[in-house]
């Protein structure tokens, strides 16, 4: 049931955001999911326009997030993000594409009878508050940043410094007993990479969680000896190497997939794909879950749909139109539950094979069909820049904190080709 003032506080976040110029608010009947939009306009797209991460008005071409409304906290710190609300009772029973309807999933997956994550039904505007009812524990969330926008125009959290408290998350997630799994590729060269990110990853990610590192390499007996923490293991699965950088790329779907299939399906309930040739700086943790997750690329989330690198050739199954687009999602990050992301690697690894039938590459191989994937089958869970930084990049100012960054280094010396 619904509380009045949550209500009211759903119905004057609709209303600002229709003079703001925002998205659609989820339609009664939607089960009250504000992370799948009811249309079927290729992910409601129209009517959007290319959503924003930075904040101001409309007034001379300039495209601002409106100030959120802030009732009074009951947390004094800047509350919890609505951590994919319903997660546990939602998913997606095949891929979308464009013209595909919204659908209500499966059952709870494993390690969400616990907790039950809801949101009201009707009326639902941007969460305020934390409640509990019968049902379980609602998550309601405002946030106390206005220098960037928190919230995407299908209602998918983005998560920032500042819009989540990790104590508050802890304490929820914690208490599912989850088992992360997390995907590195050491292949070639690349295994000299491979203990900075497992001993950094040690101190940062996912600390306190049952985690299992599954290693990739041609180099077995090259993967290091690292101290893991109680409850964290690491996993080595051989595969072939390649003279070529992007057929090392382009296969990544397909061993995420069959890896999936013959492995870690049984043994976690999230997973991670993660770049090897990245390190870890800061908190990497729960506030990060979902059924569905990308990171926002560092190097494009200033930029208009017109500078991203999509694929542009409509001979590739990755092909995006050039009006078309929400963000630029790297291709270093994505996650979710083991189930919708062993469908995207499916559904990737099927359209990489259609392609090389065809005879053509993708612009950026796996990257671009992930963005693909993600035009039509929308995140329930966005990460800023802060989890994906790149070293070579200066920090900027809404980036308060850097937590996970590719490194610097020479591709002439680690890639057979270039």
């Amino acid at each position: 049931m619904v509380r009045s003032e949550d209500r009211i506080w759903g119905e004057r976040a609709r209303d600002l955001r229709k003079t703001q110029g925002g998205g659609p608010t989820p339609a009664q009947g939607h089960q009250g999911d504000p992370l799948h939009p009811p249309s079927s306009q290729q992910g409601a797209i129209e009517g959007w326009g290319q959503p924003r991460e930075r904040g101001a008005n409309t007034q001379r071409g300039v495209t601002t997030h409106p100030r959120p409304l802030q009732p009074v906290p009951l947390h004094p710190a800047s509350s919890l993000h609505q951590a994919d609300v319903g997660e546990g009772q939602r998913g997606m029973d095949k891929p979308r594409e464009a013209g595909d309807r919204w659908r209500e999933g499966p059952a709870p997956a494993r390690g969400h009878q616990g907790v039950l994550l809801n949101s009201p039904r009707e009326g639902w505007g941007q969460p305020s508050i934390i409640s509990t009812t019968q049902s379980g524990l609602i998550l309601f969330c405002f946030f106390s940043r206005t220098d960037v926008v928190a919230v995407t125009p299908w209602l998918a959290p983005i998560v920032w410094e500042g819009t989540f408290d990790p104590d508050l998350v802890d304490i929820i997630y914690k208490s599912m007993n989850l088992t992360i799994a997390t995907t590195v590729f050491a292949v070639g060269k690349y295994v000299r990479f491979l203990q900075d990110f497992l001993e950094t990853a040690e101190k940062h990610f996912m600390v306190d969680f049952n985690v299992r590192y599954y290693v990739f390499t041609d180099r077995p007996d090259d993967v290091p000896s690292v101290n893991l923490s109680q409850g964290r293991h690491l996993s080595v699965i051989q595969v072939p190497g390649s003279n070529r950088w992007q057929e090392i790329s382009a296969r990544r779907m397909e061993n995420i997939q069959t890896a999936i299939e013959r492995q870690i399906s049984r043994e976690a309930d999230y997973i991670f794909c993660l770049d090897v040739d990245s390190k870890f700086h800061a908190r990497w943790g729960a506030e990060s879950l979902g059924r569905l997750v990308a990171v926002i690329h560092p190097w494009f989330y200033q930029a208009t749909r017109d500078l991203f690198t999509y694929e542009r050739r409509p001979a590739s199954t990755a092909y995006i139109p050039m009006d078309e687009g929400d963000y630029y999602y790297a291709g270093a990050v994505f996650g979710g539950s083991v189930e919708d992301v062993y469908t995207l690697t499916k559904v990737c690894q099927n359209q990489l094979e259609e392609d090389a039938r065809n005879s053509i590459e993708a612009a950026w191989q796996e990257e671009s069909h992930l963005n693909r994937y993600l035009l039509y089958n929308k995140p329930s869970k966005l990460l800023s820049p802060e989890y994906q930084w790149d070293d070579k990049k200066t920090k900027t100012n809404e980036v308060k904190v850097i937590r996970f960054s590719s490194v610097i280094k020479n591709y002439a010396e680690i890639r057979a080709n270039v």
